[in-house]
C-alpha cells in the first residue's frame, strides 16, 4: 500500500461529493474574478475536475450533446468558452453558482 496518495485522485474523490464539487466551483470562480489570466484559467480547471469526478468528460458530452473532442478543447488552459457554454455546462452537472 503507498504512503501517499496522487493530489488528483483524492480531489476527484472529494469532488464525487456535490456540495463539494458546488463549494469547489464557487471558489474558482471568486478567485477567477481577480482578473490575471492565471486566476482565469484556473475555473476552467476546476469545471474540468469536477466533470472528471462526476463520470468524466464523455459523460458530460452525451449530456450536453457536444463532442468529447471539442469539450476538452473548451476545457483547456487555453479555452475560452462563452458564458452560454458555461451555463450549458453547470446545468448538465447539476451545479448553481451564487454571486454575491
Amino acid at each position: 500500500m503507498p504512503r501517499y496518495r496522487d493530489y488528483q485522485e483524492e480531489l476527484i474523490e472529494y469532488l464525487k461529493d456535490h456540495d463539494e464539487a458546488v463549494a469547489y466551483l464557487n471558489a474558482a470562480w471568486e478567485e477567477s474574478l481577480q482578473g490575471d489570466e492565471e486566476s482565469q484559467k484556473l475555473f476552467l480547471l476546476a469545471l474540468r475536475n469536477v466533470a472528471e469526478a462526476q463520470g468524466g468528460l464523455g459523460k458530460l458530452a452525451r449530456k450536453t450533446h457536444i463532442r468529447r473532442e471539442q469539450l476538452y478543447r473548451i476545457l483547456s488552459p487555453s479555452g475560452n468558452p462563452g458564458l452560454k457554454m458555461v451555463r450549458m455546462l453547470l446545468m448538465a452537472l447539476g451545479v448553481t453558482l451564487r454571486f454575491v
